[in-house]
């Protein structure tokens, strides 16, 4: 079931976004060569103290999981598309990092990601990422009432594919709320005014993740947790919590442009 939410609850939202889009900043400003993915995560971790908030991620165990998320941040290098954990692996020159953070504070959750390189970027990396950035703007444009959730799938998937990236089949947005995963599921390739029609007090995350070799194939590493793409190309991950409002889509998980 699909949660309307009121006004005054979207901005407790955006309150929880504001945290989200703090911390990845100040995780993006932390990441650099030599520095790991552990200390990004207690990076995230003491903004999220400094706020009051929590996360959604750590603990955080689906039915696929084989152990509860053991981290606020999800950090995927490379090859690693999303829900990659935090580990000793330190970055090296070139890397392609997504982060994914999630905040809750005052009930209310935010979920927000952002991909970047550290070092000397290849140009490939730099196009990807920034169609990962188009791709979620053009999402975002189509988040607007009397639209559906196929119209923002289907602006989605036109940017990607256009661009000749791979969409991995089964994964995208959701509902936020509450919980970080609620109904209704976004995906990222669609039908242009199918699926459930767009509601002032909807929130959604909205999540475009591009394979860069043009292929959709992916599979879970050995921890369980993290989605690698099949032929080892890079991937990359943007996000953001949106509402739905008669006055246009509100992006709730602003952040710093550095």
């Amino acid at each position: 079931m699909v949660e309307l939410k009121t006004d005054t609850s979207i901005e407790a939202m955006y309150a929880a976004g504001q945290v989200v889009g703090q911390a990845l900043t100040a995780v993006r400003k932390a990441a650099d060569v030599g520095v790991s993915l552990q200390e990004l995560d207690e990076v995230a971790r003491e903004v999220l103290r400094g706020a009051g908030a929590t996360s959604p991620f750590l603990g955080y165990r689906p039915s696929f999981a084989p152990v509860p998320f053991p981290a606020v941040i999800c950090a995927s290098v490379n090859d690693a598309i999303v829900h990659g954990i935090p580990t000793g692996y330190r970055l090296r020159d070139g890397d392609l990092v997504s982060i994914d953070c999630g905040a809750e504070l005052d009930g209310w959750v935010g979920d927000s990601a952002i991909s970047f390189t550290v070092g000397r970027a290849r140009p490939a990396d730099v196009r990807l990422i920034e169609t990962a950035e188009r791709a979620l703007a053009a999402g975002i444009e189509a988040a607007v009432v009397g639209n559906r959730i196929g119209d923002i799938a289907h602006a989605i998937g036109s940017v990607c594919r256009t661009a000749g990236y791979g969409v991995p089949d089964g994964f995208g947005g959701h509902g936020v709320g509450r919980k970080m995963h609620e109904d209704p599921s976004v995906p990222n390739e669609g039908r242009p005014g199918q699926g459930l029609p767009l509601r002032h007090g909807m929130v959604l995350a909205i999540e475009p993740m591009l394979v860069a070799s043009g292929k959709d194939g992916y599979h879970a590493a050995s921890d369980g947790w993290t989605l690698r793409t099949n032929d080892g190309s890079r991937a990359a991950h943007a996000e953001h919590t949106v509402a739905i409002t008669e006055a246009g889509p509100r992006i709730l998980t602003v952040r710093e442009t550095l």
